[in-house]
């Protein structure tokens, strides 16, 4: 029995003009795709109790919602939270909160990934599979044979790979990690998931000439490079920012550093250094550029944030090295008490992040010079400064 609410054609035609002019190539396959069929099922996250939980969300039994939010171009849809599929959990299910896995990007992004790709109507595709959203549009763009999908999870291929063929689209699925080998050679190869590094497997597999698009783990920077006749590639960040889950290699992400007594740590106690912050305290999660400069600067700082009843505001940074620093301000303008200890200080490397924003109005990872060479090693560049993310 199809489930389908009539109507998702306008509402998909409403998204298509919503997100891209109506002479562009993206647009036919954003009106045409039936975004609802990939995400019958998803995750929302809600507060309970005092805590956050991921909330079962069921299309056929709220058909209004199930098309507001599939037609909604700036909304991606959870669709595996941990290791719980939306697909297998039980009516009005509820799961802990905990690393998502897996989702229908929003829609906006997905085309300025592929943008960004810049695709010719002959281009051969290598795209991550996820919900096979994007890889629905991409069929409706080049034509089913011409895109190959891939995914580390066997049922997220499966699933694609039935929701594709209702949808009238039959591509090369394959299950593969996408930081290994990959099953060809592509023209373009765009990632929805986000790398710690550039894989030289992708090199490999990109034809002379052929661009790849992705995003680095732990920053919102867009990589665009072309391959160059050594085997690298080069290229820029793009301009605008993104975010993506982060590649995983099994059923669920490996468990992150136990920072439980750091964190209580951080909590109460003095540290070594007791100064006053330069700037109001600011929630560096929300960022793009200065999150994105410290990432590259100390890569795997976790940051924190509280808002008392009075406004007071408290943000600390956790490292793995057992840094760790606080700072507390009366409210949002503010200068705050800053406590910090540990091999390294990390209120002073983000106020000295900020102070290059002050000083220069922007921060270098913005349109930096991308090179890559052969063997995977990312270099970033731009006025003096520079970044070095090695191969994997």
């Amino acid at each position: 029995m199809d489930r389908t609410p009539a109507g998702w054609n306008t509402r998909a035609a409403q998204m298509a003009d919503a997100t891209v002019r109506p002479e562009s190539r993206w647009h036919r396959p954003l009106a045409a795709t039936p975004r609802h069929l990939f995400v019958p099922r998803w995750w929302t996250p809600a507060e309970q109790d005092g805590t956050w939980v991921y909330e079962l969300r069921d299309g056929a039994s709220a058909p209004a919602a199930w098309m507001s939010s599939a037609y909604d171009n700036s909304l991606s849809l959870i669709t595996r939270v941990g290791p719980h599929h939306a697909d297998h959990a039980a009516p009005a299910a509820v799961v802990p909160e905990a690393w998502p896995t897996s989702s229908a990007t929003l829609p906006a992004l997905v085309v300025k990934m592929y943008q960004h790709a810049f695709l010719a109507d002959d281009s051969r595709l290598l795209v991550t599979c996820g919900s096979g959203y994007g890889t629905a549009l991409a069929c409706q763009r080049l034509g089913g044979d011409r895109v190959t999908s891939v995914d580390v999870d066997p049922y997220l291929v499966q699933a694609a790979r039935e929701r594709l063929a209702t949808a009238g689209h039959r591509p090369r699925l394959e299950v593969c990690d996408v930081t290994g080998e990959l099953p060809g050679t592509y023209d373009r190869i765009v990632s929805t998931v986000s790398m710690p590094a550039i894989p030289a497997s992708w090199l490999m597999a990109l034809n002379p000439g052929g661009r790849m698009v992705t995003t680095l783990s732990g920053t919102g920077l867009i990589i665009v490079a072309d391959k160059t006749d050594d085997g690298g590639a080069t290229g820029k960040v793009a301009p605008e920012p993104a975010g993506f889950m982060s590649t995983r290699h099994g059923d669920d992400y490996p468990p992150t550093p136990d920072t439980t007594d750091l964190w209580a740590t951080a909590q109460k106690a003095d540290g070594d250094s007791i100064t006053t912050g330069r700037y109001p305290v600011m929630r560096v999660s929300s960022t793009w550029d200065v999150r994105s400069t410290l990432e590259l600067t100390v890569p795997g700082i976790e940051h924190r944030m509280e808002t008392a009843r009075d406004g007071s505001r408290t943000a600390y940074m956790l490292h793995p090295d057992g840094s760790w620093a606080r700072a507390t301000a009366p409210g949002s303008r503010e200068l705050p008490t800053v406590h910090q200890s540990g091999p390294r200080k990390l209120w002073d490397e983000l106020d000295r992040i900020r102070t290059w924003l002050v000083i220069d109005g922007d921060l270098p990872v913005s349109g930096a010079a991308v090179r890559i060479d052969p063997e995977g090693t990312c270099h970033l560049s731009r006025s003096g400064w520079s970044a070095t993310i090695g191969a994997r």
